[in-house]
C-alpha cells in the first residue's frame, strides 16, 4: 500500500469508531475485509489511527472536524507531514485537500492543547499541580515499549546481549531494576529467543517499580490481578508464595502459560477460594480505575470517561480496599495501586480508607507521573496500626 492508501485505510477505521465501534474492534474488521494489507501496512494503519486518538481533541480543532478525514488531516498536520502528497487522490489515496481544509484553526484553548475533555483538565489541575501540563501532553505521545528481566532466569546485562543479537536495541530503565526500555526493533519482541524463553517479560517501568517496592516473603495475593503481569513479577523472587485473583477470570486465561514460560509459581484462585488461603502477608490490589496514567496505551478511555463513571470506579475502589482488609494478615500489608493520575482515586481513597478504619495507616505513597520512562502510577502501603 502506498502512504497515501495507508492514510485512507485509517480514515474510513475513525469513521468507524466514530459510529461506536471500538477501536481494536474497528482494526480488526477492516483488516479481515481487506487481506490484500501486509504486516507492516496494517501496522502503519494502526499507528495512524491511535496517534489520532491520543490527540483527538488537538486534532479536532487543527484539521476542523470530527469526521476520519477532518482527524486524520489535524493530526498529520500536528505532525508536520506533507499533505499534498498523501491527499493526492492517486490510486486509493484520499482526495486531495480543498480550500477550506487549507485554512488554518484559531488558537487552542487550554482542554484542547492538553487534550482533555473540559471537565478533566480541573481534575488535572488539582491532582498534578504544576505537572499537570506535562503529563497531559505526554499522554499524547506514543507510550514507550518497556520489557522486565525475569532475574529469576537471567541477569540484565545477559538479557540485553540476547536481545542485541536478535536486533532489539535496548537502554537501562531508572525506575525498576529490572526494567529495559527498547529503543529500535520492538516489533521483534514477541517472535525473539528471549521473549519465547521467558527472559523477559513486557511490562510498564513504573508498574514494575510498583512492586519492586513491594515487602518481600510470605504469601501474597494479587486480588485484583486482570493479565498477571505483577503477579509474574512477585513471583520473580522465591521469598513469595504467590496467588492471583480477579473478579473476572477471564483475565488470568493466559497467566497459566506465561507463568510456564517464566518458570514461576502462580495460584490461581477464584472468589470463592479465597477465603480458605487467607490471611495474607501482602494483599496487592491493582483496583480498576480510569487508567488515566496509561492512556497513551488506551486512548479510548480519555474519551469515553465521563463524571458519573468516575465516581462510580471510586465506589468500587472503595469496596476492594474493604473486601482487602478482611485478607490482610496482623502485621501484613494492604498495597493499594492504580494507573491512575487522578487524586480523586489515589490520596483521596486512602484518605477515605483510614477515616473508616482508625487502626489503620499509609506507612508508604508515591505517585509516578506520566513520562519517557514509565506510565502514571500511584501505590500506597497500609497496614493496622
Amino acid at each position: 500500500m502506498t502512504p497515501g492508501a495507508r492514510v485512507a485505510a485509517a480514515i474510513e477505521v475513525l469513521d468507524q469508531i466514530a459510529d461506536g465501534r471500538p477501536a481494536e474492534q474497528a482494526l480488526t474488521r477492516w483488516a479481515r475485509g481487506n487481506r490484500f494489507a501486509g504486516s507492516k501496512d496494517r501496522a502503519a494503519i494502526r499507528d495512524h489511527v491511535f496517534d489520532v486518538l491520543r490527540q483527538k481533541r488537538r486534532a479536532a480543532a487543527v484539521g476542523g472536524g470530527q469526521s476520519g478525514r477532518a482527524l486524520m488531516i489535524g493530526a498529520l498536520r500536528l505532525a508536520g507531514a506533507d499533505l499534498a502528497s498523501l491527499f493526492d487522490g492517486q490510486g486509493y489515496g484520499p482526495a486531495p485537500i480543498t480550500p477550506d481544509e487549507i485554512t488554518q484553526s484559531a488558537p487552542l484553548t487550554q482542554a484542547e492543547e492538553w487534550d482533555l475533555p473540559d471537565w478533566l483538565v480541573p481534575l488535572f489541575q488539582d491532582s498534578l499541580g504544576d505537572d499537570a501540563g506535562a503529563c497531559a501532553k505526554a499522554l499524547q505521545q506514543r507510550a514507550p515499549i518497556t520489557l522486565r528481566v525475569n532475574l529469576a532466569k537471567t541477569t540484565r546485562d545477559q538479557a540485553i546481549e540476547a536481545l542485541t543479537a536478535e536486533g532489539i536495541d535496548v537502554r537501562l530503565n531508572p525506575l525498576s531494576d529490572a526494567a529495559l526500555s527498547v529503543t529500535q526493533g520492538a516489533r521483534k519482541i514477541r517472535n525473539s529467543t528471549a521473549f519465547t524463553t521467558g527472559l523477559i517479560e513486557l511490562q510498564d517501568a513504573a508498574s514494575q517499580a510498583v512492586v519492586q517496592q513491594l515487602p518481600q516473603g510470605g504469601r501474597v495475593l494479587d486480588y485484583c490481578a486482570g493479565g498477571g503481569g505483577k503477579a509474574l513479577a512477585l513471583a520473580m523472587t522465591h521469598q513469595n508464595t504467590v496467588f492471583a485473583h480477579d473478579i473476572d477470570p477471564a483475565r488470568m486465561q493466559d497467566l497459566p502459560t506465561r507463568a510456564l514460560r517464566a518458570g514461576a509459581q502462580v495460584t490461581l484462585l477464584e472468589t470463592q477460594q479465597i477465603a480458605g488461603q487467607a490471611p495474607f502477608d501482602l494483599v496487592l490490589c491493582d483496583a480498576p480505575c480510569s487508567g488515566s496514567g496509561a492512556w497513551r496505551r488506551a486512548p479510548e478511555g480519555k474519551w469515553t470517561l465521563t463524571p458519573e463513571r468516575l465516581d462510580e470506579l471510586t465506589k468500587i475502589q472503595d469496596d476492594v480496599l474493604t473486601r482487602a482488609m478482611s485478607l490482610t494478615a496482623p502485621g501484613g500489608v494492604l498495597a493499594y495501586a492504580t494507573c491512575s493520575v487522578l487524586s480523586v482515586e489515589n490520596t483521596q481513597r486512602i484518605d477515605a480508607f483510614l477515616a473508616r478504619n482508625l487502626d489503620w495507616t499509609c506507612r508508604f505513597h508515591r505517585q509516578f507521573l506520566v513520562g519517557d520512562d514509565g506510565d502514571g502510577f500511584f501505590v500506597a502501603h497500609l497496614t493496622r496500626a
